[in-house]
């Protein structure tokens, strides 16, 4: 994408002069992994100066992979010694990093959403940039600490490389071609709100993920998540409650996909060139994984121009783009919050889209809901006018949670059928959100 190209330019700059961004990171994780392998060996210009994660020698074995060895740090002034020096660091203090001097930018990359939360907040407190790849964390709170970002003078954004920042990507090169986007879209290769850990267990082994993470993909949440925080930066809504879906495979997974221009015709239906626009996803289309923007443009003459350049003849245009790279273009966003104040995607104001907690399967009284992902409930998109309106309980503030009567199988849970545990900052900072926007 083109802002690669003023980024490469900017942080050879910052190579040259001695003076990279300094940035530090919070997990050890899959994904932290690779931010870490990315930032070490291919992008001159930036330093990862330290890694928080509550399991200390996973953090050693991040930097281990890249060639560094790591001084482990207890305090937050050990943190910020080793950060002066130019020692890599690592630490299970995520709050000490989240506020230690001498970073400009902390990469979030857990994954939780209690936990994150207080890591973020701190971040955001010490004046620091926050880079983040947790939709569940965003989706959840992400507009309350944007507007605590905006208070600190520092930018709060999720990361390029993922699907919804590659969307956006996407939704403003089309607005900058003059084409006005009406859908968002994500390209999923399987969905079924029914799988659980035990029925990913085989997969999640082979690539080194959680069970649960994996089934949170597979059972539709995930993407919930990803395509609500796209809505939350662009003004967009869902069509309906879990999104139209259209699914091309015919539940096989195995099926060939069709091509993604074949998909318009299964939104144009739902489609509102006045309107704030839709967010949604289809199944067995490709490029998989990669993600999609349709888009309308008025003027006769550049549709002429449109259809020249193999376009089709509209009055819908797909634009996208055939792969996602995740931690592969973290560090771009890192560089994009630090040298230029421009957000990869962050909430325009309050919540348009939350993502509500169905039930998995008859729950029953007393039950706790344990994961994402999990054996009990999985989550779905809605307009944030009908969570409002109905009470739905978001699936971000569902860990935890404990039944206090049955829920009938894909039946939204509610605020009143839980009791929720005491003294969270999660929930503390969602009442505040809704406070402020509702």
């Amino acid at each position: 994408m083109s802002e690669l190209i003023i980024v490469d330019t900017a942080l050879a700059k910052r190579q040259a002069e001695g003076n990279p961004i300094r940035v530090g990171m919070i997990g050890a994780g899959f994904q932290a992994s690779g931010i870490a392998l990315q930032i070490v060996t291919a992008t001159p210009g930036m330093r990862l100066c330290a890694i928080a994660n509550r399991n200390v020698e996973a953090a050693a074995d991040v930097y281990a992979q890249t060639g560094l060895e790591p001084v482990g740090c207890d305090t937050q002034g050990e943190l910020e010694a080793a950060i002066a020096a130019g020692q890599p660091a690592a630490t299970q203090d995520a709050i000490a990093l989240a506020r230690a001097e001498g970073l400009d930018a902390i990469i979030e990359a857990t994954g939780s959403i209690e936990f994150a939360a207080h890591a973020v907040l701190a971040a955001l407190e010490g004046s620091k940039h926050v880079i983040q790849m947790n939709a569940e964390l965003d989706g959840t709170i992400g507009p309350i600490l944007k507007a605590k970002a905006d208070a600190a003078g520092v930018i709060y954004t999720f990361s390029d490389g993922d699907q919804p920042g590659v969307q956006m990507n996407l939704q403003r090169f089309a607005s900058g071609l003059g084409v006005k986007p009406v859908l968002c879209g994500n390209i999923k290769g399987l969905h079924d709100p029914y799988r659980t850990p035990a029925t990913q267990e085989a997969f999640a082994k082979r690539w080194g993920q959680k069970p649960a993470m994996v089934a949170s993909f597979a059972d539709g949440t995930k993407i919930s998540f990803e395509q609500a925080i796209v809505a939350n930066a662009t003004g967009m809504q869902v069509a309906r409650r879990g999104m139209l879906g259209p699914d091309f495979s015919g539940g096989d997974p195995g099926a060939p996909p069709v091509p993604v221009e074949q998909t318009v015709a299964a939104f144009e239906p739902y489609l509102d060139p006045t309107g704030p626009g839709l967010v949604d996803y289809v199944v067995g289309a490709r490029p998989g994984p990669g993600v999609f923007v349709l888009g309308v443009l008025e003027h006769p003459r550049q549709r002429h121009y449109l259809e020249l350049y193999k376009m089709g003849k509209g009055p819908y245009y797909c634009f996208y783009t055939p792969y996602h790279l995740c931690h592969f273009e973290v560090p771009t966003s890192v560089a994009r919050a630090v040298l230029f104040d421009d957000p990869v995607l962050t909430p325009q104001g309050g919540p348009r889209v939350g993502v509500v907690a169905m039930a998995k399967k008859a729950l029953s009284a007393g039950e706790t809901i344990d994961d994402l992902g999990g054996f009990e409930v999985y989550g779905v998109a809605e307009n944030m006018d009908a969570v409002r309106r109905e009470n739905l309980l978001p699936i971000g503030l569902a860990l935890g949670c404990r039944l206090t009567r049955p829920v009938e199988k894909d039946v939204p849970l509610t605020f009143d059928d839980v009791s929720i545990p005491d003294g969270r900052l999660v929930d503390r900072l969602y009442a505040e959100q809704e406070g402020m926007f509702a």
